[in-house]
């Protein structure tokens, strides 16, 4: 073979794999938007049937922080006697029951949100005891007045919580 025909076999093979390396760019970058677009659509569709369970969790926390709230706590349970420890440990018991109630929930909503709602509880809980182990509160229905007054000076727990989830749930939007 002369030096002329090999040149004329690459002007001829040249333009073939120019046109093969292209369609193979193409083909490959085709084939990947519509991975992608797959991956989209099912995604779309698990988003569109999760939304209700995720606004559900929510829905059911704020519930959840609206009920340990001191002031429809205090409504709520009243004291069985004129012991303050009692009826502390009967405003726990309730919101730890509250709380194991909803345990699923955190599930459904981000971890931040679930970590808000648990800090929330605590600080319910840490402010009930800090409220009884005041010296001037003997009674249960003192433990009830100093909850209430407590409540004039500073917002509850709950309200922070309560924020943060609708806060979230505009965020879904």
């Amino acid at each position: 073979m002369t030096e002329d025909s090999i040149l004329e076999l690459l002007f001829y093979i040249l333009p073939a794999v120019v046109v093969g390396v292209i369609a193979f760019y193409f083909f490959n970058l085709h084939t990947r938007n519509e991975e992608r677009r797959r991956r989209y659509l099912l995604h779309k569709e698990a988003q569109k049937q999760a939304l209700p369970l995720r606004l559900q969790a929510y829905e059911r926390m704020a519930l959840f922080l609206e009920r340990i709230a001191p002031g429809n706590l205090l409504v709520r349970i009243k004291p069985a006697g004129n012991d303050k420890e009692a009826y502390l440990t009967l405003l726990i018991k309730a919101i730890e029951q509250e709380f194991e109630h909803n345990l699923a929930q955190q599930i459904y909503i981000s971890d931040e949100c679930w970590n808000v709602i648990k800090a929330s509880k605590n600080a319910t809980i840490n402010n009930l005891r800090k409220v009884a182990g005041r010296e001037e509160v003997t009674t249960a229905n003192e433990l009830r007045q100093q909850v209430v007054n407590s409540l004039i000076d500073q917002q509850p727990p709950s309200e922070t919580g309560l924020a943060y989830i609708k806060n979230e749930v505009k965020n879904l939007w």
